[in-house]
């Protein structure tokens, strides 16, 4: 499949898992949101019933009050009337609601009762008179049973109370806060809110008068204010704040069945990213292998070519067989063939990494006198191209436990390097350095040569991986030389490090546990 085919697909279907997150993350903030106004909405509602509760049981206190004083207050008056020409009787009973200072506020005349004694027997007056007495007595009796001849008394005494007498009490004594913290409850439940709340109750200058005893200022971030007795002057209102410490929990518990869905969805994106990269590092390895192949059948031709142009020289007659010319056609053959066999052991010796099957012999060796043999051994390729190998000696506890073989290998394929990828027709300089850092043994390998770009760097390490050169085989390898010493220095718990500029060299860094005298 071609990289622009993955890419495309890659496209759509991040922006589809991406479109789906950002419809579901919307969904849930609308949700989130419209629950919010909900609850603003029953919360405000509720304080509203709660302050108008206690405004009416305010009024119904003093008109309890007022109607027992009133009662006490309250006169009947009867009067009876004869007219002089038909000799008409007629009886009235009146009755008055009076203030202290006698200004009456309401009266009423329940029933006026007409009788003629000249058209009425006597034995039927007398009757008849002690009915009508009888009667007016219990209308009388009901009429002040339910207080209705003192309505509009009571009522204007009541209002007149409240506006003159109430709103000049403190609010504290004007509420009743245990009786409003029910009326909230109450009122909070009643519109489906059934969650703790905090309120406190402050003056219209912002002065606190009571706070509910488990008040905490946590989730006042969001608080409800209702004004109380709103009608009163603005001096005399009160104002109850409210608010919820687990609002977020309330509003938040309405959507979390979606949470699952989310986090399932930003699962598959994930595990699809993880796809996408294993897509291409499968497409890069597979483009790696297809060089190492490339790289691996031009190295191996080239020996394979020597021995095979040797045995035709060693086997053509024409050719004379001087003594010089076999031991010359023999070397060749011997060289190339060690050569064959190095490149295949090495092939064979990271497939055994891979295996673990490699087995150590370790031993203790001085890792100076290793770096100064590997230098000397060096020296003669360096001075070819018109460089030079410095060495600088500072490690005091050089003592290391290492497998022999294995180690020097690795040093060796750092130095290889260095002189391998150096400028052309230019000379190259390589600095060794060994110190001591805390308790570790350090050393490093800088050149001079090309160096290395910074995007190819934390790749150098991997296996079959060469900085692309197109089809140019100038310098020869597998891709495997880096690796192989990255391998050996990690089995033996060390750690390596490059650092690479390029156009200005290489700086390999080893550092390495150091062979502790006990240990010895």
């Amino acid at each position: 499949m071609k990289k622009s085919t993955i890419w495309i697909i890659a496209i759509v279907m991040g922006l589809s898992f991406v479109g789906l997150l950002y419809l579901q993350i919307s969904y849930i903030e609308e949700m989130a949101k419209m629950k919010k106004e909900q609850l603003d909405e029953s919360v405000k509602r509720s304080l509203y019933q709660a302050s108008r509760n206690l405004e009416m049981n305010e009024t119904l206190r003093y008109l309890e009050k007022d109607v027992k004083e009133t009662e006490r207050k309250a006169y009947k008056q009867d009067s009876v009337m004869v007219d002089g020409l038909d000799g008409t009787i007629k009886h009235s009973h009146q009755f008055a609601v009076a203030a202290d200072d006698g200004t009456v506020y309401s009266s009423f005349e329940l029933k006026t009762f007409a009788i003629r004694p000249a058209n009425v027997p006597k034995a039927m007056i007398l009757r008849t008179d002690k009915n009508s007495i009888s009667e007016a007595s219990k209308s009388l009796q009901e009429i002040v049973r339910n207080r209705y001849v003192y309505q509009k008394a009571l009522l204007d005494e009541v209002v007149y109370n409240i506006l003159y007498t109430a709103s000049d009490k403190p609010l504290k004594e004007r509420i009743n806060f245990k009786l409003l913290e029910q009326d909230i409850r109450t009122e909070l439940l009643n519109n489906g809110i059934n969650i703790p709340y905090h309120f406190r109750v402050e003056t219209a200058d912002g002065r606190e008068v009571y706070r509910c005893p488990e008040y905490s200022s946590e989730g006042e971030e969001s608080v409800y204010s209702q004004t109380l007795f709103s009608h009163d002057p603005s001096s005399k209102m009160g104002v109850v704040k409210i608010h919820f410490p687990d609002m977020s929990s309330y509003i938040f518990s309405s959507v979390r069945f979606m949470i699952p869905a989310v986090i399932f969805t930003f699962v598959l994106l994930l595990t699809f990213l993880f796809t996408i990269v294993v897509i291409f590092r499968q497409k890069r390895l597979t483009e790696i292998k297809n060089d190492f192949i490339n790289n691996m059948t031009h190295e191996l031709k080239t020996p394979i070519a020597s021995i095979s142009l040797a045995a035709q020289m060693m086997n053509d007659p024409s050719v004379a067989k001087s003594e010089q010319m076999a031991k010359h056609l023999g070397g060749v053959i011997s060289d190339e063939s060690k050569r064959l066999r190095f490149l295949v052991e090495k092939v064979l010796q990271m497939s055994m990494f891979d295996k673990k099957s490699i087995v150590f012999k370790k031993k203790e060796l001085d890792l100076n006198e290793m770096v100064e043999n590997i230098a000397q051994s060096f020296t003669l390729r360096v001075e070819h191209t018109g460089g030079k190998i410095y060495t600088d000696i500072e490690a005091v506890d050089s003592a290391i436990f290492v497998d022999e073989v294995h180690f020097q290998n690795a040093i060796t394929n750092l130095m290889d390097n260095a002189v391998k990828y150096r400028k052309p027709d230019e000379p190259i300089d390589i600095y060794i350095k060994t110190w001591n850092e805390k308790d570790r043994l350090c050393f490093s390998i800088r050149d001079t040569g090309l160096g290395i770009k910074k995007e190819n760097v934390k790749k150098i390490f991997e296996k079959f991986y060469r900085v692309h050169t197109g089809n140019v085989h100038d310098v020869k390898g597998f891709g495997l030389g880096l690796a192989y010493v990255k391998k050996i220095i990690n089995l033996h718990e060390g750690e390596i490090k490059c650092e690479s500029e390029l156009g200005k060299g290489t700086t390999f860094t080893i550092s390495l546990p150091i062979l502790k005298e006990d240990e010895q």
